[in-house]
């Protein structure tokens, strides 16, 4: 071990991951800033972890392997354990399938310099889809501008923010406030996080990427992060326990009701939001049992952190807490994309409600209402529907599907009689539009069949590696159209065909609303052919030729 004191000591914490372990730590090692200690802490690992952890700390004197005597089962006691053999007076920590870009320690490291009084600096992390390799930064929105803070009352939208992975800490500042990660509990991050927040003085917000957050969003279930165990009623209790031990914390520490109510809008909008887009996939029992856990906590959040909700949220908030589960499950259906129920009950003065019957007191009614929807009032462009796909079966050609259609027009816009309606796909630039016609069926119920023959949907030509959802359009009889969301059965059978250099697939979208989905990946020649043609084409004579061809397009119109 080297004599000089390190600046900076990073905890990865490992279990069961030998394989991924070694790119985690040749991201440490990578860093600008090399004065660093590297300290493996593996929660008892029964694979070769511990064989492939020595070889790296024989590699390099920087490296420290720390082995627990027992499995804790969670991320905490790995973390304290390598806290108490830390040198440094800074701290950060890894998780064995993530990394460090390479100038994280120099950057967090500098906000503490540049400012001695902060007691953490955090940065951006940066989430790497590991199906589709595709990035994108974590609530990009507080992280956008570098700033100071003094404290979380200042800005309580950070509360967002809550892993402890994209944060430097002072030693000193967790030591005055003995402050380690809880043990036996998961979801410690958000209650460490909440802890540190709230009893910071002032951090230092940086805009740069300082983690990289490896995504498996299709994890086996036996190998899926916390976060991805939502199938489990145990991960629900985990996380509602969390949240009262941090509900304990701001009461005892003395905040604001405002930062409560902060707090708890987090909770709504992102916790119990993680579930809700799950909530069709799961069977009654499953229901039943969420519904236990989670009413009696929702009944003790800030009513102004429900006023702070969009409308449809607060819909399938209040249809839970009601025991209206078959409803929820239909309400959290597109969530967040504009999707109508299928009904709504009028009362005296013509107020609507969500379903076919008048809430029962005064509080649903108030959380129910779908008078800011404006169902009845927007212009049709913007017009509230609910399109479902009732059944989906093969067609004449080999890519082609036969849909039985059912639309929902429950504020009755619609003018009575057939509809003309068109169902809308683009692989490339130019559309597939496929019309036909939609009669009623009763009161604001219309149904139609459409054949969609995928073979048809014009592909650009360099091919079309993707994924794309058909879309339903309405037309008005003045010309206007309105275009939705079209939701599919949550399970059909899947089939592919070999069509025009292109592997299709149509299959349900398994997650979110639960779309018709169609993927498209090329094949042959094509496969070949589409990566150079992509390259080309995002090359400065790429970026030439497409101005010339505006140019050009421009002059002769």
């Amino acid at each position: 071990m080297p004599a000089q004191t390190p600046d900076v000591t990073v905890t990865v914490i490992v279990f069961n991951d030998a394989e991924r372990l070694p790119r985690a730590v040749a991201s440490l090692r990578a860093q600008t800033h090399e004065n660093i200690e590297i300290v493996i802490s593996d929660d008892h690992s029964t694979d070769h972890t511990p064989e492939v952890a020595r070889e790296l700390a024989a590699q390099d004197p920087r490296i420290t392997y720390l082995r627990l005597p027992a499995n804790s089962g969670g991320c905490s006691a790995p973390r304290n354990r390598a806290l108490d053999i830390a040198r440094a007076p800074y701290l950060m920590f890894l998780d064995s399938d993530d990394e460090l870009p390479p100038r994280a320690v120099e950057l967090l490291l500098a906000a503490h310099r540049e400012d001695p009084a902060i007691d953490f600096a955090m940065g951006a992390v940066e989430r790497v889809r590991v199906d589709t390799g595709r990035t994108s930064v974590w609530m990009p929105h507080l992280v956008a501008e570098r700033r100071t803070v003094p404290g979380i009352e200042a800005e309580p939208g950070l509360f967002f923010e809550h892993l402890s992975t994209s944060k430097m800490y002072a030693r000193a500042f967790l030591d005055r406030h003995a402050l380690r990660f809880p043990e036996g509990i998961h979801y410690e991050d958000q209650l460490f996080s909440a802890q540190s927040y709230c009893l910071a003085t002032s951090f230092t917000v940086v805009p740069e990427r300082v983690y990289r957050w490896y995504i498996e969003p299709y994890a086996a279930e036996s190998a899926a992060s916390i976060s991805n165990q939502r199938h489990k009623l145990t991960n629900v209790r985990d996380r509602v326990h969390v949240q009262r031990l941090i509900d304990a914390f701001l009461v005892e520490s003395g905040h604001t009701e405002a930062l409560r109510e902060a707090k708890d809008y987090k909770f709504l909008k992102h916790d119990f939001r993680m579930y809700a887009g799950d909530l069709p996939y799961r069977d009654d029992a499953w229901l039943a049992g969420f519904a236990e856990i989670v009413n009696p906590y929702l009944a003790t959040l800030s009513p102004g952190a429900y006023a702070r909700l969009p409308r449809a949220e607060r819909v399938l908030l209040q249809l839970v807490r009601d025991g209206r589960l078959d409803e929820a499950r239909l309400a959290a259906r597109g969530l967040g994309h504009g999707v109508a129920p299928r009904q709504a009950a009028a009362d005296a003065d013509g107020a609507l409600y969500w379903g076919d019957t008048l809430p029962a007191d005064p509080a649903a009614r108030r959380e129910l209402s779908l008078a800011d929807l404006g169902l009845d009032s927007r212009p049709f462009p913007g017009a509230q529907f609910r399109h479902e796909i009732v059944s989906v079966e093969r067609g004449p050609g080999p890519a082609s599907l036969r849909l039985h259609i059912r639309t929902y027009d429950p504020a009755l816009r619609l003018p009575v009689g057939p509809q003309v309606a068109s169902l809308v796909i683009s692989p490339g630039r130019r559309r597939l539009r496929v019309s036909f016609r939609l009669d009623p069926v009763r009161p604001g119920v219309f149904e139609g069949r459409a054949l969609l023959d995928l073979a048809r949907a014009p592909l650009p030509a360099q091919g079309f590696d993707g994924v794309r959802h058909p879309l339903l359009q309405l037309q008005a009889p003045g010309g206007l159209r309105n275009t939705g969301l079209l939701l599919a059965p949550l399970d059909f059978p899947s089939f592919t065909a070999e069509i025009h250099h292109h592997r299709l697939t149509v299959e349900p979208e398994g997650r979110g609303a639960g779309r018709l989905q169609v993927r498209w990946a090329p094949t042959g020649l094509t496969a070949r052919v589409r990566p150079m043609a992509h390259r080309v084409s995002h090359s400065p004579l790429g970026h030439r030729v497409r101005r010339a061809a505006r140019l050009v397009s421009a002059v002769t119109h």
